[in-house]
């Protein structure tokens, strides 16, 4: 089975093709191809410059929507296609892609949905959707290791959610620790990104600051765009 490895500031998926799976992954699979990595991006059907994805989490789970994901299956689908730019489809969402360069694409991610401030077991919790759940939760980003699974698996969140600590440093400026679902702590997150750029700031450009590097939001109108890189790991092979 052929298969590459990419990573997004830090976030690293294997990607393979189904067409080369000769059948859809199941959860056992998944979980298997994910070892040493944040998760599997398994390539449905690809056509031109369009692409259907499945996301699996580590524990063979499946996510609705992923950014950076998304990122790393754009820039494939681009160097396939050689279309600058492309259209991944997961679930119900179509995420279309624009190669900028320098290894960095601008993404549509779409609606995000931003939802009234909540106290949960103490804190204040601002939930948000990006197509996939958060909960972000402003303050030190190094309490992350407590309050990402406590939240994670809380009753509040009975489909389990992705949570995010962060701290303002100044006006389109964001730092932020990020606990993905059926993950734990990743060194940063597309989507959620998104979440606490519109948790902090509404509108306008953000930039989140992540330990594995920036990502920059542009929010207007309830829509998000979102720019970084990603890359190939592991070299191609020839037959």
């Amino acid at each position: 089975m052929r298969s590459s490895t990419w990573h997004a500031l830090g976030n690293t998926y294997r990607l393979v093709e189904r067409a080369d799976l000769g059948e859809s992954l199941t959860a056992p699979a998944a979980r298997e191809l994910a070892v040493g990595t944040d998760g599997v991006l398994e390539i449905v059907s690809a056509e031109g410059a369009a692409a259907e994805l499945v996301i699996w989490n580590p524990d063979g789970t499946t996510a609705e929507l992923s950014g950076n994901g998304t990122r790393i299956a754009a820039r494939w689908l681009a160097a396939r296609s050689g279309a600058e730019q492309v259209t991944i489809r997961v679930g119900e969402r179509e995420v279309v892609a624009r190669m900028l360069g320098d290894g960095l694409v601008e993404q549509d991610l779409g609606e995000v949905r931003v939802f009234d401030v909540e106290q949960v077991e103490g804190l204040e919790v601002v939930p948000v959707s990006v197509g996939n759940p958060h909960a972000v939760v402003l303050g030190d980003p190094d309490d992350l290791p407590r309050i990402g699974p406590l939240l994670e698996t809380h009753p509040r969140f009975p489909g389990r959610t992705n949570v995010q600590v962060a701290r303002v440093e100044g006006r389109g400026l964001v730092r932020a620790r990020v606990w993905e679902r059926g993950v734990g702590e990743t060194r940063s997150s597309g989507t959620s990104a998104v979440a606490v750029a519109a948790a902090t700031h509404g509108e306008g450009e953000v930039t989140v600051i992540f330990p594995g590097g920036e990502l920059r939001v542009v929010l207007a109108r309830g829509r998000a765009l979102l720019v970084g890189p990603a890359e190939r790991t592991d070299p191609p092979r020839h037959a």
